[in-house]
This record gives structure tokens, sequence and C-alpha cells, in this order.
């Protein structure tokens, strides 16, 4: 057999694990990686009805492998990305509930925003028992996202930016790309156009003072938006500990749950958070609308794919009377799991045309825009 033919042959026998040993017999260098596979993919072939083959050369059981001795070895096996896909799939798919009930192996688990993501989605299938290790899970992943956002939020909106000062804190969110321009005009190269920076400006910041805005944020909790919900309940909980803000939290689909309460907590957010089901963004406008106490110093993000469930032309009605009485509106398309925009194009567009901005932004673009609008 040629090499090619070989390492073919190979891969096919990792695929098909043992229910492909009388025909493909296993290489002994790969008895780690068959057995890693195995424990989680053999689900695949009972669940279907297959019986485990005999013969054909050993094979390790998956009853051989418990839950934290697999996540180990899949580790030294494995990189990260297909690493954190098989931690899914565990859980979500196969329904590994070990790897939640025990507190060790809980632990050990990669606790990404796409694993926190994939337990948001299928929590109610999950049996209760694994409800604390779901909230370990979730907190872990909270925890890293509030880290790395905070002190976006915290210098995006505590501090205004002055282009008539110039600061030696170099940080993206201060960069001053007009003055940066005018500093390098002498080393533009007229052959080619290209400017060399030699010299970059950044912006000076002050305390802002005397900051009194109301911010509502409006999250649709249709099955496609965990995502959104993850980073909107983090954003709440920043926003909510900063100066000035008044942060009023909303779940909707075709009910409402104003979750403002908890608007700090934002891990008690998502485990109160109900994925699924329909869409009522009217109905949630319209409730935003009952909150607003002063129309000019209010800011209302909705968070959704704008797939409304409900009437348009109410959700349009009730758009254009908020914009008109002064109210901010910025409607968040949701973005999918690879950070592509993904909503319903034509309602969004009758939504700008009533008086709301549509943006697809990252959770720091967001803190850059609020930081714009309530100066």
């Amino acid at each position: 057999m040629t090499q090619p033919n070989r390492e073919l042959a190979r891969r096919w026998r990792l695929v098909l694990g043992r229910y492909a040993d009388r025909q493909l017999p296993a290489a002994a260098a790969d008895a780690a990686l068959d057995a890693t596979l195995g424990y989680l993919y053999d689900h695949e072939y009972v669940a279907r009805g297959h019986r485990h083959a005999k013969g054909g050369g050993g094979s390790l059981d998956p009853s051989a492998l418990t839950a934290l001795t697999w996540l180990s070895q899949a580790r030294g096996l494995f990189p990260a990305s297909t690493l954190e896909r098989m931690e899914r799939d565990a859980v979500t798919r196969y329904g590994l509930d070990d790897l939640l009930s025990d507190p060790k192996t809980v632990d050990a688990l990669e606790a990404s925003p796409a694993l926190a993501k994939a337990l948001l989605r299928c929590r109610g299938k999950l049996n209760p028992a694994t409800a604390a290790g779901v909230r370990r899970v979730i907190a872990r992943a909270v925890a890293d996202i509030l880290a790395r956002l905070r002190p976006v939020f915290s210098t995006s909106l505590t501090g205004s930016r002055l282009r008539s000062q110039r600061s030696r804190h170099a940080s993206s969110h201060n960069f001053d790309w007009r003055r940066t321009i005018a500093a390098n005009l002498s080393h533009v190269d007229p052959e080619t156009g290209r400017m060399l920076v030699e010299e970059v400006r950044f912006m000076a910041r002050q305390r802002r003072r005397n900051l009194q805005w109301q911010i509502i944020i409006l999250v649709d909790q249709s099955g496609s938006m965990a995502d959104s919900v993850l980073h909107s309940a983090v954003s709440a909980a920043i926003l909510a500990g900063l100066p000035g803000l008044s942060v009023r939290l909303i779940l909707f689909d075709t009910s409402i749950a104003d979750v403002s309460h908890l608007a700090a907590d934002p891990v008690e957010v998502l485990m109160t958070a109900q994925l699924g089901g329909g869409t009522d963004i009217a109905q949630a406008l319209a409730y935003a609308a009952q909150q607003v106490r002063q129309p000019s110093r209010t800011v209302v993000a909705l968070i959704s794919d704008f797939e409304e469930g409900g009437s348009v032309s109410a959700l349009l009605a009730v758009t254009r009377g908020l914009a008109a009485s002064g109210v901010r509106l910025l409607g968040l398309a949701s973005l999918s799991d690879e950070g592509e925009p993904w909503y319903d194009h034509g309602v969004a567009a009758r939504l700008a045309a009533a008086g709301m901005e549509i943006a697809a932004m990252t959770p720091d673009r967001f803190a850059e825009w609020l930081a714009e609008v309530t100066q």
C-alpha cells in the first residue's frame, strides 16, 4: 500500500473506530487516539443501533475511561479548537452528564464562550443534576469575558476624549487618526502614495462628570441568540457598575422578562434566560417605552436578529414614537458563531428608516458607540 493510501486507511480507521476492526487493523501508535475518540463518538454508532465489533485486535472500551481521564487524555492529543468541539459534542450531543456532575471534571473543562453558549442552548434538556456544573462553566466563561471587556467599557464611558490634548497613553480607544495623518504627511511616497507612519498620536481623556443616562437593553432570546445573550448580560453588568448610568435589562421572545434587578449578576441572568420560542419585538419596544423617564437622556439598545414574529407595522410605529420623543435607538444585529452578521435585512432597513440606527458590532465597539452618544 502506498504512503498516501496508508494514511487514508489510517484516517478511516480512526473515523470508524472499533466498527472497522476487521477491515482496517488499528495501528499501535494510534491506540490513545482511538480510545479517546471512541469514548465520545461510539455514542453515535450505538444511538444508530450498531453493536460493538468483536475481534480483529484489541480495543479499549469506553467504560475503561472516566470523564476526567478522558478530558486529560484528550487535552494532550488534540489542538484546542478540536478539543472545544469534542467537549461541546460530549455535553450537548451525547448527553455525557458525568462531565458536568463531577466538580473535578467541571474544573478540567475549557470554559470557553463556545461551550457556554452550547450549554445555554441545551440547558433545559440536561439532567437536573448537572445544574451546578453548568453554572460553574458559565461563571468561568463570564469571568473571562468580564476581564476582557470591563477595561474597554470603563475607559470609553468614564472619560471623554480631548482632541486638543495629546496623551502618552497608547490605546486604540484614544487613537487620533486625524493628527496622526497630519504629523506624517511629509512621509508620503509620491510614487506609491503610501504613508510611512513614524509618529502616532493619541488623545487625552478627562473624567466625564454629571452623567445621568438611562440605558435600556432589550435582548432577543430566541434560539439563535445565545452569543448575543451572553455578551449582553456581561455588558449590562459592566454598565450597571459605572457612575451616572441607570441600566434596565429586558429579555424577550413572545413574552417579556424584566431582569433589571439581576443586571449586576450576569451569571444569574444567563441561568434565567430561556433560549427558544418566537419573537415579538414590537411588544418589547412598547414595554421599553413605558420605562423611559427622560427621553433626551435615554438610549434603547435592541439586540436581535430582527426576525419579527408579530406585527411589523406595530414595530415601526413604536420605533417612530420613541425616535420622535428624543430617545436614541440602536439596533444591534446578531452575529453568527463565525462573527458574521445574521439578521433580517428587510426589517432592519425599515427600522432604520423609522429612526433606529442599525449596526453589527462587537461589545467593545458598542461601548465606544455609547460613549459617543452619551457625551
